[in-house]
């Protein structure tokens, strides 16, 4: 896999930045400090497999390839929630919601 100038990560062959050594995308690291506000002490409690050095180089990534990067997020989001809008829901939800209300 192809280096870049951030130790410790490495393009995969779908042109995503990874960790090197891993499966884990900066992408996910990403997520991970935006969407919970974690810092890399936090991730790294989530992500044991990762050093605190992996964490930093792929947030430093992150925060270098920032615009790209909220945009591929914000891309993601957009496919999951149409996803989940074309999606009826399972027959066991509506089961377990008529069961709740007969509790109440």
């Amino acid at each position: 896999m192809p280096a870049t100038a951030y130790p410790h990560v490495e393009i995969n062959a779908d042109g995503e930045p990874c960790i090197d050594g891993t499966r884990t995308r900066v992408i996910d690291v990403a997520i991970d400090h935006v969407a919970y506000k974690w810092g890399a002490e936090a991730i790294q409690r989530q992500h044991p497999h990762l050093s605190l050095g992996q964490i930093h180089s792929a947030l430093a990534y992150y925060f270098d390839h920032q615009e790209e990067l909220d945009r591929h997020i914000r891309e993601r989001e957009r496919v999951i929630d149409e996803f989940f809008t074309h999606t009826p829901e399972p027959p066991i939800a509506a089961k377990l919601r008529a069961l709740r209300q007969q509790s109440t």
